[in-house]
């Protein structure tokens, strides 16, 4: 990397229920994705197993374990950042798993950990359900961390869908923002890349968002599209319907020539804004 110009490799995978292959799947495509050029490697969420829930504690690893410590080695070994999507963490306390990202430097460091905050807790007609908070824990801090002096923001899949979250990234440097995902089917055809595309340009950050993709056990279907979007809201890079690496580079300068042209973080007006619940309890006191 040259001072404003970031190599990015984003891996789009179909894991099943067997963690061991899953994987060996992944390592293999971080090999794979090493051999672009990359400076920074990214995997998807919950790519060690896509399975019912039943056995997702089971595959649940404590941070630091046996996984961080396979994937610290390849970190070192291609001389990376590497950006482990997200995997099921088991932490003592918590009887539930937290959905965690883990990002290494090159010399296979720990240097952020990050617990997905928004639970996908759903209910529709004909009592039809989903709740990933049963099984999942929400984490509670904000995390951003520098790559080769870029700043860069940490979210998981349905965060996505809370602009609220970019917003405060992007105020706390974020430059570029990771969405590692396993979006389904079904929402994806819609949402995926006018979300993408909506958070990069109202944030003016670079969206780096590694996806699973096809049909996994239990009959879930993932949307892929893995997706790599500039500030600008132009979409760079794009994987096909299966796995795949793709690969782009981030320019840093052209990030602060769009910030200059659209100036939306600049121009904001804080003193001006109130949260909805303030102003509805400002409104019930007479203020």
């Amino acid at each position: 990397m040259t001072a404003d110009l970031l190599n990015v490799a984003l891996v789009q995978l179909n894991p099943g229920d067997d963690k061991d292959a899953n994987i060996a799947a992944a390592l293999a495509a971080i090999d794979q994705a090493a051999a672009t050029g990359a400076r920074l490697i990214m995997l998807p969420e919950v790519w060690t197993y896509m399975g019912p829930d039943s056995g997702a504690a089971a595959v649940a690893e404590p941070v630091p374990g046996q996984l961080t410590a396979t994937l610290a080695e390849r970190a070192r070994r291609h001389g990376v950042y590497l950006h482990a999507g997200s995997f099921l963490e088991r932490a003592e306390g918590e009887p539930r798993s937290f959905n965690t990202t883990v990002v290494f430097d090159p010399a296979g460091e720990i240097i952020a950990t990050y617990r997905k905050i928004h639970m996908f807790d759903i209910d529709l007609a004909g009592n039809e359900s989903y709740r990933e908070s049963a099984t999942t824990a929400p984490g509670d801090e904000i995390v951003t961390v520098e790559i080769d002096g870029v700043r860069l923001g940490l979210t998981i899949c349905y965060d996505l869908r809370f602009p609220e979250l970019y917003r405060i990234l992007a105020l706390r440097g974020a430059e570029v923002i990771a969405v590692p995902a396993a979006f389904t089917m079904r929402t994806g055809r819609d949402h995926w890349e006018t979300l993408l595309r909506a958070r990069a340009i109202e944030n003016t950050v670079y969206v780096v968002a590694p996806d699973q993709v096809g049909q996994h056990s239990g009959g879930l279907w993932c949307n892929g599209r893995t997706m790599v979007v500039d500030p600008w809201g132009t979409v760079l890079a794009t994987a096909p319907d299966q796995p795949a690496v793709i690969s782009a580079t981030l320019d840093l300068a052209y990030l602060r020539r769009v910030r200059a042209q659209v100036p939306s973080l600049a121009n904001r007006m804080p003193d001006r804004y109130v949260w909805p619940d303030a102003a509805l309890a400002g409104s019930a006191t007479g203020r």
